[in-house]
């Protein structure tokens, strides 16, 4: 899927530095103004490993500010020539710098701190409506037989409220609906405040013209606990091979579907490892989400309100047009930092 919000930008700039298709990537990354030449000519003539180095333990990066996440330089560090994995944390940092300025242009860098000071207004001026909704409250949340069967955390339990219509689909009730009525509430009340404050929404891909990213108004937070503690559970007994679960960071969203809205979606793939899917409401009809299979397209019914979908990011899938009403889905688009 094509993005373009910063927000959805991973693994890119990491990606691009190790493209050249022989293994390797040939640096010679360009000195910025003022920065000590000591601190990177030893390393000009270095190259970036194809594949990540598994056995090596990245740093933390957790302390650093600027313009690139910490995720960032701790999947990098991996890909690093073996003559700088045991170098100071200063000299990687400013190497890695260097990669990423180079191979990063300036106008991406410029989207990425307009997003984050666009984020910063928002999170200083808005006052949320459901202040429950910001915190972790499980038995609040979640339907008590979602929340038992994550305590056992067994295949078993998992798939003992699950359908899988499809092979690697996953379809179960999750959400208390009390909590899909509060998520529906304080996205109508943040769409609200930001067309009163004059505030141009940045939606959360190009694929859909309506819809909100919630972590742009202060669920980051709370969504990061719903990813480790109640997805990455399932997702690391039916995903492994995606990395299921190492999930680390998270992408989230609502979309809106209706006459006046998008009315459908094409065929794509997710920016995700995991893709959690929950519609949340209102009354409509039509709306279906298809997956492509081996032989043919293959439908799920996820016109239940309340109902989640899980797959993988990677399986093509797209949204029959909706006929009427107005649907909105919450989506938990789950990644990993870690590239084997």
């Amino acid at each position: 899927m094509a993005l373009d919000s910063p927000a959805e930008r991973r693994d890119e700039v990491v990606q691009v530095a190790m493209g050249n298709g022989n293994g390797v990537a040939p640096l010679q990354p360009l000195r910025p103004a003022g920065r000590p030449a000591a601190a990177t000519a030893p390393y000009l003539d270095r190259r970036l490993r194809l594949n990540p180095n598994a056995e090596h333990k990245p740093q933390d990066y957790s302390d650093v500010r600027g313009e690139y996440a910490p995720a960032v330089y701790s999947a990098l560090e991996r890909h690093l020539p073996p003559s700088l994995l045991d170098a100071d944390r200063d000299v990687k940092l400013h190497f890695m710098r260097d990669i990423l300025a180079r191979y990063w242009p300036q106008g991406e860098r410029n989207k990425v701190q307009r997003h984050k000071e666009y984020r910063q207004r928002i999170l200083h001026l808005y006052k949320p409506l459901h202040e429950e909704l910001y915190n972790m409250h499980p038995s609040t949340f979640f339907l008590p037989t979602f929340l038992e069967a994550v305590r056992s955390n067994s295949e078993e339990s998992f798939r003992s409220f699950m359908t899988e219509p499809i092979p690697g689909v996953y379809s179960f009730a999750m959400l208390q609906p009390t909590f899909c009525e509060m998520l529906l509430e304080e996205v109508e009340n943040f769409e609200k405040w930001v067309h009163a404050m004059k505030f141009k929404i940045m939606r959360p891909n190009t694929m859909n013209k309506y819809g909100a990213v919630l972590d742009d108004f202060g669920l980051e937070a709370m969504l990061n606990q719903f990813m480790e503690q109640f997805v990455a559970p399932i997702s690391r007994v039916f995903y492994p091979e995606v990395g299921g679960g190492t999930l680390d960071s998270h992408h989230a969203f609502v979309v809106e579907y209706g006459k006046d809205r998008d009315v459908e979606l094409g065929f794509h793939v997710d920016d995700s490892e995991v893709t959690l899917n929950v519609c949340l409401g209102k009354q409509f009809s039509g709306g279906e989400l298809y997956f492509r299979g081996i032989r043919c397209e293959n439908h799920v019914n996820s016109e239940t309100q309340h109902e989640a979908v899980l797959h993988r990011g990677r399986h093509r899938h797209g949204a029959r047009a909706i006929s009427s009403g107005l649907r909105i889905n919450l989506l938990l688009w789950c990644r990993r930092s870690h590239i084997d």
